[in-house]
């Protein structure tokens, strides 16, 4: 998202009314974890329960320098984030010394009326280990597995734990060349098939899709909407 998801979070759950929203993903990295629980919460709030808090290390160190963010120790500085966050989240009183944060007797006011639902979006087993016991759903990315049913059996099955399965799917909607790059290890799904496709991810473990649609504009939600 070229804008900061947030404040565009916060303007979307204003005007709608029954949608579920979310960042895919927040990165830890681009603020202060309390700072990212407090904006959950108060975005939670306006939506009256409609919001899920996705979130991961981040990856783009082109962004990071540019807006001079530290790109090393990504995922130790992300364990420490994801500690504060989601117990800041939880209604807790939180004191936290870290190598990279530090919070003292930090506490959410008001307290949230619920747990903020979390997601994790990650295939790497450090970022799975310290949040699949907290989270309630992994999302995968769609060339992590390939963009295909086969591929997202495979990723889920490393994954252990009850959690919400959600899979991000690469749909071509114009049947030609798309405004993203073509991976020939992860072909974008035809929007004629894509029925069929999703009947096929449900089957392979997938609880939700996200559909990462090519070109992305108002005609192709359109046209996917009317295949489905």
């Amino acid at each position: 998202m070229p804008w900061h998801a947030g404040t565009v979070l916060a303007a979307l759950v204003a005007s709608t009314e029954r949608i579920k929203l979310g960042p895919l993903v927040a990165s830890t990295a681009f603020h202060a974890p309390g700072l990212i629980a407090r904006m959950a919460a108060t975005i939670d709030e306006v939506s009256r329960g409609r919001f899920v808090l996705g979130l991961g290390a981040g990856w783009n160190e082109t962004e990071f320098r540019a807006f001079g963010i530290p790109f090393d120790r990504l995922v130790s500085r992300f364990e420490e984030a994801f500690e504060i966050i989601r117990r800041l989240l939880a209604g807790e009183r939180v004191s936290f010394e870290g190598r990279y944060h530090r919070v003292v007797d930090a506490l959410l006011l008001p307290r949230p009326k619920r747990r903020v639902p979390l997601m994790i979006g990650t295939k790497g087993p450090r970022i799975l280990a310290a949040t699949l016991p907290h989270v309630d759903a992994w999302n995968a990315w769609y060339d992590w597995y390939g963009n295909t049913a086969e591929g997202f059996s495979a990723l889920s099955a490393s994954v252990d734990g009850e959690v919400r399965r959600s899979a991000c799917v690469l749909v071509n909607v114009d049947g030609g060349v798309g405004e993203r790059p073509f991976d020939e290890a992860a072909p974008p799904v035809d929007a004629r098939r894509l029925g069929a496709h999703l009947r096929e991810l449900a089957d392979a473990g997938a609880d939700e899709a996200i559909l990462v649609l090519d070109p992305v504009d108002e005609r192709s939600v359109a046209a996917v909407a009317e295949q489905l």
